[in-house]
């Protein structure tokens, strides 16, 4: 993910362990009541976009769905937050009315917002506040309510699901040809799975697609947190509520029928499990009525959902290189206008990001000795051209102690180099690549590298590069490449796969997005947590990626 100026830093999930800063991640339910109405011919179509306050700019975080034909919906989709006590957290909550599919919110109209800490929503673990306008009068009568809910379970279930002999509807128009779609005998079912709220109303967990023109829906398979469908409590009861789809919000109810998660768990691939599908109304009415249809399980699967943390606290340790570009592009380090220039206050742009980044990594490794590497210069005795070398001269132990002792080799290297040339990325990509495959073979999440390089310019071996780094992203491993100095580093965000997987020369492509690009300048008169904020933005979830993508559970995970 290469930084967007001015655009603020995500942030990290990382934290030190065993420290008050550990992150837990808060699950937001948004509904709303009393909405204004902004439709001429039909109610509002609402949804909600949550935005988060970043270096004092609002940022859109996620939205929900949009609720069609109605001023007092209830979200399906929910809003996932990690939750850092030590930080005023910002939240801004803005419902409009869907007017257009366009994602641009100035396409829709404006319902009214309500902004708050998220500190204050967890405190009071539900909310209900009036909506505002832009001058901050009241938005009609409507009203805003938020519950929180930690999820602290990483639990998750998966529920595969199907329909038979539904009961079909005749309501809806198929308004391009004046005819009732329905009439032909089908229905368009999707299904809402509740749970009892505190204040003892049913509360919408989740809803899923809709199926068109059928009596026999199957429904792609979901996955949902455990805690969200049931607070975790296997036995609490779930409604499941089946719905025939109308365009104008006003849904046809099919039937229902009551489960738990345990009743659900006896559904095996295979083995299904069978639930009528009950109209209370139509049974009432008729003597011989049986049921609406039948909802079939086809499966349900309960499973692990590990976080970075999850694998940090199950023993996980961060493998930390640096590797310092000492080509000749950056100058003297005699010469105050060099980059290798260690200013009066004791520090340059290398050294900078060395802290910003290893500071917080260190605490991740047990042991704290960590490999420094450089490349593109010319070493004693005989002066020949090297791209791997120990900073600290000692090629049998390139170990430093911590990023004090990276720092101290380093300036002390300085005197003892010939800066030269080219600037070769491979043999250190490949280098770190070497011991990460060696810790494959353990088959544990016990172990994951991360490579910081800091440089100041063009590579000179891109197809080598771009073939290193591809295969590395087959291994625990995540390359963060700062570059210093004002030099071009388009070369850099292209190895950065953001907008696309990074492929090498011969057309592989890379197994995951491993490469982390950030410019330094852009944080020279930022404080250093912000670089580090940036530059450490996308690990967390490579770690995960990369275990979760080898099933490998935390070392000290118990099973679902």
């Amino acid at each position: 993910m290469a930084y967007i100026p001015g655009g603020g830093a995500p942030a990290s999930g990382a934290a030190p362990v065993g420290s008050q800063y550990c992150v837990c991640k808060v699950e937001l339910s948004v509904s709303g009541q009393n909405l204004l109405d902004r439709d001429v011919t039909s109610k509002s179509d609402p949804f909600c976009v949550l935005f988060t306050e970043t270096d004092g700019r609002w940022m859109e975080y996620d939205r929900t769905e949009t609720a069609i034909n109605n001023l007092n919906p209830a979200f399906s989709k929910k809003f996932v937050l990690d939750y850092h006590f030590e930080e005023v957290q910002k939240l801004k909550f803005a419902l409009f009315d869907q007017d257009k599919s366009s994602m641009q919110l100035e396409e829709h109209d404006f319902l009214g917002q309500f902004s708050c800490s998220l500190g204050t929503i967890v405190s009071s673990k539900k909310i209900t506040r009036p909506l505002l306008l832009m001058n901050d009068k009241p938005a009609g009568k409507g009203l805003i309510t938020i519950a929180a809910q930690e999820l602290s379970d990483n639990r998750v279930i998966t529920l595969s699901l199907a329909g038979r002999k539904l009961d079909k509807k005749s309501n809806q128009p198929l308004h391009c040809l004046g005819l009732n779609q329905d009439l032909f005998g089908k229905s368009d079912p999707f299904l809402e799975f509740y749970k009892p709220g505190d204040d003892g109303k049913w509360m919408l967990v989740h809803r899923t697609e809709v199926i068109k023109y059928t009596l026999d829906p199957v429904w792609k398979p979901f996955t949902v947190p455990l805690v969200s469908l049931c607070d975790g409590d296997m036995e609490k009861p779930i409604q499941v509520m089946c719905y025939d789809y109308d365009n104008d919000g006003g849904h046809d109810f099919i039937g229902e029928f009551q489960t738990s998660v345990s009743q659900m768990c006896e559904a095996r691939d295979g083995v299904p499990r069978e639930f009528e599908c009950i109209n209370p109304k139509k049974q009432k009415k008729k003597k011989n009525y049986k049921n609406s249809g039948v909802i079939i399980l086809r499966s349900c699967k309960i499973t692990r959902d590990y976080s970075f943390l999850d694998y940090i606290l199950g023993g996980c340790q961060l493998m930390f290189t640096v590797g310092i570009d000492f080509t000749a592009s950056n100058g003297n380090p005699l010469d105050p206008s060099s980059l290798h220039y260690i200013n009066p206050m004791g520090t340059n742009e290398y050294l900078s990001a060395i802290w910003a980044v290893g500071q917080i990594i260190q605490d991740y490794d047990s042991d704290k000795m960590f490999p420094a590497l450089g490349f593109g210069a010319q070493l004693p005795p005989d002066w020949k051209v090297s791209h791997e070398f120990a900073i600290n001269f000692n090629p049998t132990n390139p170990f430093c102690s911590g990023v004090d002792g990276i720092a101290q080799a380093y300036s002390a290297c300085l005197p003892h180099i010939r800066f030269y040339g080219p600037t070769n990325f491979s043999p250190i990509v490949n280098h770190v690549a070497r011991f990460a495959a060696q810790a494959t073979q353990q088959q544990t999440a016990t172990q994951y590298f991360i490579l910081l390089i800091i440089t100041d310019g063009v590579i000179s071996d891109m197809e080598e590069t771009r073939h290193a780094v591809v295969q590395a992203s087959k291994l625990p491993m995540s390359i963060i490449i700062v570059g210093v100095g004002n030099a071009d580093f388009a070369a850099m965000e292209f190895l950065d796969g953001d907008s696309r997987m990074l492929r090498s020369h011969t057309g592989e492509e890379a197994a995951r997005d491993i490469v982390q690009f950030v410019p330094f300048r852009e944080f020279r008169n930022a404080a250093k947590e912000t670089l580090a904020k940036a530059v450490l933005a996308e690990l967390p979830q490579q770690v995960v990626q990369y275990f979760k993508h080898k099933n490998l559970p935390p070392t000290n995970s118990e099973p679902a």
